[in-house]
C-alpha cells in the first residue's frame, strides 16, 4: 500500500490524490498544511528517478488521477527523458545537492512535462524489472565511487 500511516478515531486512512473544488475548500483548511495543484489535462504520468547523472525514465498509464490509487489497472513502461526535462532534473538535483530524485510529471497531449514534485527518497521498485535492475545497479555505482568521485 502507498500511504503514509494516518488515522482517524483508530481506524486506519489513505490519502490519494483527489480532485478538489473551490465549494470544498474552507476556513477550515487554516487548520494544518494543504497542498493544491491545478488539474493537467495529462495523457500519461512519469517518473524519472535521477541517480547522480543518470536518469531512468518511465511511462505511467492509469485511469486514475493518481496512479498509486488502483495498481492493478497501471501500466509502467520505460520512456525517453526528454533533454530538458534532463537539464532541469541536473538544475533541481544541484541547487537542493542531491544525488538521488524520483521526480513526477504529468505529460499533455501535446508532449509538454508538467513537473509535479521531487521525492528525494521515492520508491522505484514498482517500475518495470528492467528499469529497476539499471537504478538499483546506478546506486552501488554510486555508493561504490563515494561521494566526491
Amino acid at each position: 500500500m502507498w500511504n503514509i500511516p494516518y488515522s482517524v478515531d483508530g481506524q486506519a486512512q489513505v490519502v490519494w490524490v483527489r480532485e478538489v473544488h473551490s465549494r470544498e475548500i474552507t476556513k477550515a483548511v487554516t487548520a494544518c498544511p494543504h497542498m493544491f495543484q491545478a488539474r493537467i489535462p495529462k495523457v500519461f504520468d512519469s517518473r524519472v528517478t535521477a541517480v547522480g547523472d543518470r536518469l531512468f525514465g518511465s511511462r505511467i498509464d492509469s485511469p486514475d488521477l493518481d496512479w498509486r490509487y488502483r495498481q492493478d489497472r497501471m501500466h509502467c513502461s520505460p520512456i525517453d527523458v526528454p533533454s530538458s526535462i534532463a537539464e532541469s532534473v541536473a538544475r533541481y538535483l544541484a541547487a537542493f545537492q542531491l544525488t538521488f530524485g524520483a521526480f513526477d510529471f504529468a505529460v499533455t497531449a501535446d508532449g509538454t512535462w508538467h513537473f509535479l514534485e521531487c521525492n528525494p527518497n521515492g520508491q522505484w521498485a514498482w517500475q518495470p524489472t528492467g528499469t529497476t535492475h539499471r537504478i538499483a545497479h546506478a546506486i552501488a555505482d554510486r555508493l561504490e565511487r563515494g561521494r566526491d568521485r
